[in-house]
């Protein structure tokens, strides 16, 4: 994979209960891409990810919480699913206000499975055409979004995806998004 990510950072926002494959399958191909990301949290330590939610998978190391952290630092946010770790960030205000502030600041987002729960919490869903998992769609057609059952989606420079099954193709599209920079002209 070529470093056409050399330079940026990555904010990934997650919570225990992450889905594993999803946290670190488009870590490593941001990363693979010559990104930095940094695990953001609503508290220090470690989160537990889990494999669906009833298995739980490994304990990954948070580098900076919620609290500690600016839009300006960061060049795009990747937002894993599971469903216990966006509905924990859902709760935070703090958090939800970061993800509206990345996308205010026309900065690409990638959001799969469950992630999106936090672009319907935010108010970034209205007028975007996006997936996730089934679950979501009536949530985020209720928020304004035109929910597709697609493998990847990108509106906006807000990338989504349905499942597991889809990161090889979102794992690409998010490269190309946060290699591409500001969207803010497209948001307008």
């Amino acid at each position: 994979m070529t470093t056409t990510l050399q330079g940026k950072t990555i904010a990934i926002l997650a919570a225990d209960g992450v889905e594993e494959v999803e946290l670190v399958s488009p870590r490593d191909a941001v990363q693979g891409a010559g990104a930095t990301t940094h695990l953001i949290s609503l508290e220090a330590g470690e989160i537990q990810s889990m494999k669906g939610d009833l298995e739980p998978q490994g304990k990954y190391a948070v580098d900076k919480t919620i609290d500690q952290v600016s839009v300006d630092d960061y060049d795009g946010l990747l937002l894993p699913g599971g469903t216990v770790n966006p509905d924990k960030l859902r709760l935070s205000p703090q958090a939800m206000q970061f993800v509206r502030a990345m996308y205010d600041a026309g900065k690409p987002i990638g959001a799969i499975c469950h992630g999106p729960w936090s672009l319907s919490e935010t108010g970034v869903a209205q007028g975007l055409r996006l997936t996730s998992w089934p679950s979501l769609k009536h949530e985020l057609t209720l928020a304004g979004a035109q929910w597709v059952d697609e493998e990847v989606v990108t509106d906006r420079g807000v990338v989504t995806s349905r499942n597991p099954d889809d990161l090889p193709a979102f794992n690409r599209k998010i490269i190309e998004e946060f290699a591409e920079g500001d969207h803010s002209a497209r948001r307008q």
